[in-house]
């Protein structure tokens, strides 16, 4: 598989003042990433808003993006939905458009078993020619991609990795212990990249690399070069900002992160809403430390 890099940030979607998607913010911020540490951008994710998003912005976003960085870095469109026929749909037209792979999400709501997990994915993975990344996030979709299942798709040719979000260690073991060697994990919680790297990870999704995309790319290289204890001392000098940046429902911190230091993201579609005046003093003390305002 081609190598999308060790930190993929999991983008915003910029909007503007009337809440519509704003494509000049989003080619904006797509370079900015590029140029302060991010391999690569999974546009269209939980982070980008992706259940307020219809169809055509989503398309949009993935055209805009690969043409501000396509090249540079990995553009991986998030076409995961709870429907097999439009995760489908929405894919094959990504594909269209120039991506590097897609994301897909355990879908949300319905709570497929095991099976019907495996058989959604299948599906998907059947009907493009696309690399394919997993996606599990149980607290999001009440859902949980079994490690066992997981490895079931690894055998599929063009499902060649996973973000695993699932925030048990014991779980990532497993999964770790059980996978083909040349499939790859992605972390998929900030706060939880070092330990991941540990058992095997190859880097991370992220939220927190918007405002910190070279620090985490720095950890993660130390942590290939050898020196364990030097990433330790910049995961625990990292750890209060990734808290900060999920002190309420992601994207909202994020957003107002980047807001704060004048890239103008907009403010979340509904149902989320702005940061309270508590969070945002929060917010604006976690860039205060790392000097970030």
């Amino acid at each position: 598989m081609k190598d999308f890099g060790r930190v993929l940030t999991a983008m915003v979607t910029p909007f503007d003042a009337e809440g519509k998607v704003d494509l000049d913010r989003t080619r904006a911020l797509a370079a900015h990433l590029v140029a302060n540490g991010s391999d690569g951008l999974v546009v269209t994710g939980t982070t980008g808003e992706s259940p307020t998003l219809n169809h055509e912005e989503k398309l949009l976003l993935y055209k805009t993006v690969v043409e501000a960085v396509g090249g540079k870095a990995s553009v991986i469109a998030g076409t995961g939905s709870n429907s097999t026929s439009s995760t489908i749909e929405l894919s094959r037209e990504a594909e269209k458009l120039g991506i590097d792979g897609i994301m897909l999400v355990v879908p949300y709501y319905n709570k497929p078993n095991q099976e019907g997990m495996y058989q959604h994915f299948k599906a998907v993975a059947d009907a493009v020619n696309l690399p394919v990344i997993l996606y599990n996030v149980p607290g999001r979709t009440a859902a949980n991609l079994l490690p066992v299942t997981a490895n079931r798709l690894a055998q599929i040719n063009n499902v060649v990795a996973i973000k695993e979000a699932c925030g048990d260690m014991d779980q990532v073991s497993e999964l770790m212990r059980i996978i083909p060697s040349d499939f790859v994990v992605y972390c998929g919680d900030d706060s939880l990249t070092l330990p991941m790297l540990t058992l095997g990870a190859h880097g991370v999704i992220s939220v927190v690399s918007h405002v910190a995309g070279r620090e985490i790319q720095e950890m993660i290289r130390t942590f290939f070069n050898g020196d364990i204890q030097k990433a330790r001392k910049m995961h625990l000098m990292l750890f209060p900002l990734f808290k900060a940046m999920f002190v309420t429902t992601n994207p909202v911190p994020i957003k107002t992160a980047l807001n704060l230091q004048g890239h103008q993201v907009g403010a979340p579609r509904l149902p989320l809403v702005d940061a309270s005046a508590a969070d945002i003093e929060h917010i604006k003390t976690a860039l205060n430390q790392f000097g970030m305002l």
